[in-house]
């Protein structure tokens, strides 16, 4: 019996790699608000994707945001997000269409997504 555990745990191992690697899926990432704050600090050529209704959009967003309502964003491809590899970084209100719309985006292959939460936690400027 104790010949085959070194054998059986070798075997479970390369399962285990073999797996993982072929199981790879592309996601997005999730930052906190302050992150989020100290990429566009650091970062250029990202899009500030705001996924909320156009009204409210209008009733306030961060500066130099776009906004592509999370309703929208379905299997079609998006005019306004030509580039699938460039960094976009998504709020929403609360967190919860920003989370949805990541997703989205993902499936329609997007590869740099950044989901950080909602507005009602942004403690910056806003455009009006």
């Amino acid at each position: 019996m104790k010949k085959w555990i070194p054998i059986f745990l070798s075997a479970l191992m390369i399962t285990g790699c073999a797996g993982t690697s072929n199981n790879r899926t592309n996601t997005y990432r999730r930052i906190s608000m302050d992150e989020a704050v100290t990429v566009m600090a650091q970062e250029t050529g990202y899009i500030i994707l705001d996924v909320r209704r156009p009204d409210e959009f209008a009733a306030g967003h961060i500066p130099n945001a776009i906004n592509v309502p999370n309703e929208t964003i379905g299997t079609a491809e998006i005019p306004e997000l030509p580039d699938k590899n460039q960094l976009i970084m998504v709020y929403c209100r609360s967190g919860r269409r920003s989370t949805e719309a990541a997703e989205k985006l993902v499936k329609l292959g997007y590869t740099n997504i950044v989901e950080f939460g909602g507005i009602l936690d942004w403690k910056y400027e806003i455009v009006k």
